[in-house]
């Protein structure tokens, strides 16, 4: 599938399943070329045999700093400018917060905080270089909501997407803009790659435990398609200027704007608290 657009160049994280693979088959199909990387050797191998140069694969732990400066240094030596980088690399650490272990709380902010800010860090550079580019922030409807169970995930969404709203007022002078993609649950492979640690009996009968039954219930509302979310995101790359969020999903904006709008009414109805705690004039 051919498109009027003139073909880009996408570096993607995260590409041997979900968002990450979907994006690099629809962006090859439609004429573009896709740096992708990825933990599991050969996963790519179909797209590799069907597109030859058009995809370049690389190996990519985004937990090893040294490594992504590597990666995304070869990737832009390789491949020259790189239009749009995509940060999708990530997954869910399921449990409350008392539940989970030290070492996976440590991996989980490795991976979807640490890991997206060092590939943003060792991207930039290129970026500011060659005149400008779009980042593109695979977030979640988890980075300006919150489901019990879900503390340790949310607290890298909320983080990153802290992150780049201060990076992307650094950076705008050399035309680099950044997009939030905030989708919804959806059917992809993130609920079977949930790390979720041993329950305690007594979350057993709280919002947590809820949680968790609906979870192995599979009742747990998952209405998003993710090859139109997909698309969403590719189609935003061509807006200007750069839509600082992006919401994928029904069920994503209602509770997103009823959060914000919980959020203005609290801060309203403490405005004669915070205005009164200034320095006397």
């Amino acid at each position: 599938m051919k498109t009027n657009t003139p073909p880009k160049t996408w570096f993607i994280t995260g590409t041997s399943s979900g968002f990450g693979r979907t994006l690099a088959e629809k962006l090859l199909a439609r004429g573009d070329r896709v740096a992708a990387t990825l933990r599991k050797v050969n996963v790519l191998d179909d797209l590799k045999a069907q597109y030859g140069d058009d995809l370049w694969v690389a190996l990519l732990d985004v937990t090893d700093a040294e490594a992504v400066r590597r990666v995304v240094d070869r990737a832009f030596a390789t491949l020259g400018r790189i239009d749009v980088v995509v940060n999708n690399a990530a997954y869910g650490l399921f449990g409350a917060a008392e539940e989970v272990s030290d070492d996976q709380i440590r991996h989980q902010i490795d991976t979807n905080l640490i890991g997206s800010i060092q590939v943003i860090r060792a991207a930039l550079p290129h970026l500011r270089v060659q005149g400008g580019g779009r980042v593109l922030q695979v977030s979640s409807e988890g980075g300006q909501i919150a489901y019990p169970n879900f503390s340790l995930y949310h607290a890298t969404k909320w983080g990153i997407e802290g992150f780049i709203e201060a990076v992307a007022q650094e950076v705008a002078p050399f035309n680099v803009e950044f997009t939030i993609a905030e989708p919804g649950p959806a059917k992809t492979s993130f609920g079977g790659g949930l790390v979720s640690p041993p329950p305690m009996d007594v979350y057993k009968n709280t919002p947590a435990g809820e949680m968790r039954r609906a979870f192995v219930a599979g009742t747990f509302n998952v209405k998003g398609d993710p090859i139109k979310m997909a698309q969403a995101m590719i189609d935003s790359v061509d807006r200007v200027p750069a839509p600082k969020r992006l919401a994928l999903g029904s069920g994503t904006y209602t509770s997103i704007r009823a959060a914000l709008v919980e959020r203005l009414a609290t801060l309203d109805s403490q405005k004669d608290i915070a205005l009164s705690t200034d320095i006397d004039a």
